[in-house]
């Protein structure tokens, strides 16, 4: 039983088809209405049928107020890490501190090549990953009076000015399930970000964080800097069933507020382009969620906290 005392998120996971781009937006200011804390949008530069994610996700940002805006997740190996830290910095500050940012590291590798990216080995894409992150964080500290100098394998910066500094401390979440890249969380990041369909079973869930928790503790980090999230799909239907997320806004609750306290999970992130489940989501399942979860945690005496940047 795991429960990291995070305040509860819940988001939705919007497809970017640029054959209909209005609809895209409307679904992620229908997110906004509906009261999500997340919009957010896989990140697939060589997909044609897609619009291109950070130029979609800043013109949400100018077309929303108070939603918080995420890749997920953005592709590494077609964005160049020194350059996409200042452009998450920059739409930091225009959109007044709504800037997430989730990093994977890539794994279709022949559209990838296709665009220019180096193909990588599973090694390779992690070390990539890692040396990205102390890129992006560095350009970030504006604070350090000395140029950036990271000499990596896969990227390097040779006295890069640092700036500008985002409007708060941007989270970097990562996608990933091999326990390589689950202790890469653990060390670095402030945030795994898998998706249900690629877990093998609830008990996958607490296996992966045990292996965070383990890399956390091992770099001097507190494991509950590190927020858990998930992607999901869903069905609301009339009646309630044994199924995970299929049934009424009640039964949505109540199991999601279980994998809140029983499995550590923090943010929710309903995959679909549905705008009656966003309705629903926002509406009714997070309010409840959240009740649930304040009342089973006032009982244990334990509060509710939202995790550290851990940089």
């Amino acid at each position: 039983m795991t429960d990291y005392g995070h305040d509860l998120l819940f988001g939705s996971f919007i497809t970017p088809a640029n054959a209909a781009p209005d609809n895209v937006v409307a679904l992620a200011q229908l997110s906004e209405e509906a009261g999500l804390d997340l919009v957010t949008f896989q990140d697939h530069p060589y997909q044609a049928a897609f619009l291109d994610t950070w130029t979609l996700m800043s013109f949400v940002a100018a077309r929303t107020e108070r939603v918080r805006i995420a890749g997920n997740v953005l592709n590494l190996p077609l964005r160049q890490p020194a350059v996409l830290a200042r452009a998450a910095a920059s739409l930091d500050l225009l959109s007044g501190g709504r800037v997430e940012l989730g990093l994977g590291a890539g794994g279709f590798w022949d559209p990838i090549v296709a665009m220019g990216g180096e193909r990588l080995s599973p090694g390779e894409s992690l070390t990539a990953l890692r040396e990205a992150i102390d890129v992006i964080r560095g350009i970030w500290d504006k604070g350090n009076p000395e140029r950036l100098v990271i000499d990596g394998t896969h990227h390097r910066v040779s006295g890069a000015k640092r700036g500008p500094a985002p409007a708060h401390d941007i989270a970097i979440w990562v996608g990933g399930l091999k326990p390589r890249m689950l202790r890469l969380i653990g060390e670095k990041a402030d945030g795994w970000l898998p998706s249900l369909a690629y877990l093998k079973g609830i008990e996958q869930i607490a296996e992966s964080n045990a292996r965070i928790d383990e890399a956390a503790s091992a770099a001097g980090r507190d494991p509950r800097q590190v927020r858990r999230l998930v992607n999901l799909g869903g069905q609301f239907t009339a009646q309630a069933s044994d199924r995970l997320l299929v049934g009424p806004p009640s039964q949505w609750a109540e199991q999601l507020a279980t994998l809140a306290l029983e499995h550590g999970l923090s943010a929710f992130i309903v995959v679909g382009d549905d705008p009656n489940q966003l309705a629903l989501l926002g509406q009714e399942v997070a309010p409840a969620t959240r009740e649930l979860v304040a009342a089973e945690r006032e009982r244990r005496g334990t509060a509710t906290v939202r995790p550290g940047s851990g940089r």
